[in-house]
């Protein structure tokens, strides 16, 4: 990768990573926080404001990836970046649950991963292309497993107040690295392309339907795995960090050779549908041997290894299938599914852990995976890609 690539794919995975902070810094502390406020009683508000922000994200995606493709893609994180921030002081001088669902609502509302993602589309070579999305990927597992590790930590020390206010803050400073650390996209025009082209693209909806079964998988499993650790391991919450972090950053390694062979040798296919293999390997094996604390560590090491693999592969695909002049609004679509996924990957994962039992939950992620193993055969084989293209024809 070129100087300005990496630039571009680290900037920009740091952008993204804080919009999952976003997201993931309150999941461990804000139930216990809402106790301390005058409608904390209420769980059915308490829910709603932890899963507002991913609702909002879901609304907003499209036309934010739209807009991206019409006005610029800076331009429009830029304004997202500032609806963060705007809703982190909104939910930082909160007084209320209500406030707080306020205040995620207009986080999320300012949905910018479309046109994140399109930019590092537009940045990238195509045979560098995986490489930067594996930036993000990698971002967000290490997000999630800093959360786990920080929030119970930020919470005594700053309160929930102050924790929402130091987002607030970063988004503010993210929208200095934008403009000035990430480097501009070469001009490129294209006639316009309605979004029922998008809608109608049999390539592109088998991947919409790929990031929605990993994403509701990956939020209902974690409706079970962290009572199962506390259950099983004998490990208490504020110590589960120390199984999240070292599988987290492990799996992140193990995941590139992978990554590389099937950019290198024009392979991406096979390490595609490698990876919803294991994925579903792991799922199988949650169900049978979640009472194994040995094969839990080892479920979840196995988990994110096809998690970051996915997360790489999947957004590449779609902004190389997707017609050039219609990449936000394909990646639009693209993360309006993945919003949904993790809303229902909760809602439901919660629901059937109390109206069944924990196994169900990744029986239903089983038989998900399995339909997306089938679509993900079926689909055309990947050409290795050229090291002539520029990053406009990409």
């Amino acid at each position: 990768m070129s100087r300005d690539e990496l630039r571009s794919g680290a900037s920009l995975a740091s952008i993204f990573a804080l919009r999952m902070l976003g997201l993931f810094l309150i999941l461990p502390v804000f139930a216990i926080h809402a106790k301390t406020l005058p409608d904390g009683d209420n769980s059915s508000l308490v829910g709603l404001a932890m899963g507002i922000y991913g609702l909002s994200q879901a609304f907003g995606q499209i036309p934010f990836g739209i807009a991206s493709d019409k006005y610029g893609r800076k331009r429009i994180i830029v304004i997202g970046l500032i609806l963060f921030a705007i809703g982190a002081f909104v939910a930082a001088g909160a007084t209320t649950v209500v406030g707080v669902i306020i205040g995620r609502a207009i986080q999320g509302a300012g949905a910018i991963s479309a046109a994140i993602t399109a930019l590092i589309a537009d940045s990238t070579r195509e045979e560098h292309r995986t490489k930067a999305m594996a930036m993000v990927g990698g971002s967000i597992g290490l997000t999630f497993a800093f959360s786990l590790v920080a929030a119970p930590l930020l919470y005594q020390s700053i309160g929930m107040g102050g924790i929402f206010a130091m987002t607030g803050i970063l988004s503010l400073l993210a929208i200095v690295v934008v403009l000035f650390v990430t480097p501009d996209a070469p001009a490129a025009r294209h006639a316009p392309v309605a979004l029922s082209v998008i809608l109608k693209n049999r390539e592109l909806m088998r991947l919409n339907y790929g990031v929605f079964a990993l994403h509701l998988t990956q939020m209902a499993m974690f409706v079970v795995v962290p009572a199962a650790l506390v259950q099983y391991a004998d490990l208490p919450v504020t110590a589960h960090w120390k199984v999240y972090l070292p599988v987290m950053f492990a799996s992140f390694i193990a995941m590139l050779p992978a990554i590389f062979i099937g950019e290198k040798y024009g392979k991406m296919k096979q390490v595609f549908v490698g990876a919803i293999s294991l994925l579903l390997v792991v799922e199988i094996g949650f169900w049978q041997y979640l009472q194994s604390p040995a094969m839990l560590v080892g479920l979840l090491f196995a988990f994110f290894i096809a998690f970051n693999i996915l997360e790489a592969c999947q957004p590449s695909l779609v902004s190389r299938i997707a017609p050039p002049a219609a990449k936000g609004a394909a990646l639009g679509v693209y993360n309006t599914l993945q919003a949904v996924g993790l809303f229902c990957g909760g809602a439901i994962g919660g629901w059937l852990k109390q109206a069944l039992n924990p196994s169900s939950v990744f029986v239903l992620s089983a038989l998900l995976t399995a339909v997306w193993l089938i679509i993900a055969i079926n689909m055309p084989d990947v050409a290795k890609r050229s090291k002539k293209a520029s990053p406009v024809q990409a």
